[in-house]
């Protein structure tokens, strides 16, 4: 009886504590795509790129140097010399090969730099949407994490109203990548 009536406290703190609950959900992701912000960064990550791509081109240049010089002047390098020009040019050419697998990590690093403050931002608006309306829980609606999401628990579109993001019509009859996420939601 005492295991009973336990079960019987669990269950209705359970449900009390369920009734109690308000969860929504958030696209981030959609958010930022549709500031007008994202052109500046994009622009940002744009320059970025060309300015490691040109690192890498220079490095290159450096390369094609060191084996054109090597090839030129093969004939009167002792064999320490040419030993030394040898592990010269391969360590430029492994220097190069790891700068280009770097790249990626360091776009993605300036990336997240840049669109940071835009993060803040829409954290901001939504710890207001949360406040007004009294959720208790939200979860991140993008990348195809969220399995199900009841009507009108999304917020995605409270906080873009609240930034002056206008919200486009959605096309009924050949809906885009992204009012797909932000309508499953």
């Amino acid at each position: 009886m005492k295991k009973f009536s336990v079960l019987i406290t669990f269950l209705f703190l359970a449900i009390a504590a369920n009734a109690q609950s308000k969860i929504g959900t958030i696209d981030a992701e959609y958010i930022i795509s549709k500031m007008p912000e994202i052109n500046d960064i994009n622009n940002g990550v744009k320059a970025y790129n060309e300015s490691l791509q040109t690192d890498v081109e220079n490095a290159i240049q450096s390369y094609e140097g060191l084996i054109k010089n090597y090839q030129d002047s093969t004939a009167v390098f002792t064999e320490d010399v040419k030993k030394q020009r040898e592990n010269q040019i391969l360590g430029l050419e492994n220097e190069i090969k790891q700068f280009r697998q770097r790249s990626q990590v360091m776009m993605q690093m300036k990336r997240n730099e840049l669109t940071q403050p835009l993060y803040k931002k829409i954290d901001a608006v939504m710890q207001e949407v949360i406040n007004e309306e009294g959720y208790t829980q939200i979860f991140h609606a993008g990348g195809g994490a969220l399995a199900y999401s009841q009507q009108g628990s999304d917020i995605t579109e409270k906080v873009m109203e609240k930034l002056g993001i206008s919200i486009e019509e959605v096309n009924t009859t050949q809906p885009s990548a992204d009012s797909n996420n932000a309508n499953s939601n």
